[in-house]
This record gives structure tokens, C-alpha cells and sequence, in this order.
């Protein structure tokens, strides 16, 4: 481990400091899964709060995946991967437009997101059901974290770059990666930053070797 390289995020690496981004609260509204053809997952969070539903209502639903990690929870739990994103959920509406407008399609999110792909596909006529699974705050750790100017800050998440702000400053003396583009346009202007060849947390820890 590092001590000079942290990762803010919801999964720990074995090379950098680990500070734990959210405090999550899971729901539970009621779901008729029946009603849908397919679902849009885009993080880990949502597949942990599948498990509180009967395996056999929404296993049957192949998923849009924003990302090879969600694909590869969500295939642990049994599910069938529909097809598989570039990791930014702005570019979910692509393969969304690649079907018939009679598709249905689940949105299973969180209660704050960054991205409005499903306002865009709704505006071209694209059925989209969105129901909120968990919500989520800034840890505690997050709000007591205090990094040397000059650290490695690796960023997985738009919520990552908000909430160390909250508490902290990026100079130009830290080195900035970032999981993606969405996450990439939280930063203060003017900071310097590299995006990761995947999102993955490996991708961006290779970046720092």
C-alpha cells in the first residue's frame, strides 16, 4: 500500500489508501419485473440491492450494463449480461436507440444520478421506467479524510470528486485519475487530470505505476 496514492470508492485496492466514499441505505419498493423486457444497471449498489427481491422475479431480465464490473456482479448473482456499456452512462442512450421503440425497458438507479440518458431516450419516444433502489451520502470518512498536497487522488464516481470537496481542495500538485469522463467533469476547472484505459479501479491504479 501507498501512502501516498488514495481511492475513493466503494471497493478497497491492496496499493492505495482505501477511503470509503458513501454510506449506503438500501430500498425495497414494490416491483412487478413482469412488466419489462429488459433492465439498465449502472452500479454495484444497485445489483446488492437486487438481492432483496426473489432471485426467480428479475433473473429471468437480461441487463444493460453500464460496466464490465457491474456485468461481472451481476453475472455472480446469476444474471444474464443484454449488453455491456463503455462505463459512462452517457452513452447508454446509444445502445438504447439500437432497439424498437417498443421495448421496455427497467431503470434501476440510485436517487442521485449524474448522467439524463433516460431524458434523452425519452425524448426521442423510448419507453423508460425508472425506479429509485438506494440512496446515498458522503461517509464519515470522507468528511474527516485529509490528503498531503502532493497525493495520487483516484476518483471512481461523480459523488467522489463532490464529496471530498466538501471537506477538501485539489492544487495542482496532486495527481488526478479519474474512472470517466462524467466523473472527469466534477473536478474544479483548471485541474489537470487522466482518465483510466477501463473503468476499473485496476485501470486506474495501473495509471499510477
Amino acid at each position: 500500500m501507498s501512502k501516498n496514492i488514495y481511492l475513493f470508492s466503494l471497493s478497497s485496492h491492496p496499493d492505495a489508501i482505501s477511503v470509503k466514499l458513501l454510506d449506503v441505505n438500501f430500498l425495497k419498493p414494490f416491483i412487478d419485473f413482469s412488466a419489462y423486457d429488459y433492465l439498465i444497471l449502472t452500479s454495484k449498489q444497485t445489483v446488492e440491492a437486487l438481492k432483496q427481491y426473489d432471485a426467480s422475479e428479475y433473473l429471468s431480465k437480461k441487463a444493460l450494463v453500464i460496466s464490465k464490473h457491474s456485468a461481472e456482479e451481476f453475472e455472480r448473482i446469476g444474471g444474464k449480461i443484454l449488453e455491456l456499456g463503455q462505463g459512462y452512462g452517457s452513452k447508454l442512450d446509444e445502445k438504447i436507440k439500437a432497439y424498437p421503440k417498443t421495448t421496455k425497458w427497467l431503470y434501476l438507479r440510485a436517487k442521485v444520478v449524474a448522467s439524463n440518458f433516460v431524458q434523452e431516450c425519452r425524448k426521442d419516444g423510448y419507453n423508460i421506467d425508472e425506479i429509485v433502489l438506494y440512496e446515498s451520502r458522503c461517509s464519515k470518512e470522507m468528511a474527516n479524510i485529509h490528503t498531503p498536497k502532493d497525493a495520487t487522488l483516484i476518483f471512481t464516481s461523480p459523488s467522489s470528486v463532490i464529496c471530498y470537496l466538501k471537506n477538501n481542495s485539489i492544487t495542482q500538485e496532486n495527481r488526478v485519475i479519474v474512472i470517466g469522463s462524467t466523473t472527469a467533469l466534477k473536478l474544479p476547472k483548471g485541474i489537470q487530470f487522466t482518465i483510466s484505459n477501463e473503468t476499473s479501479i485496476q485501470s486506474c491504479i495501473d495509471l499510477v505505476h
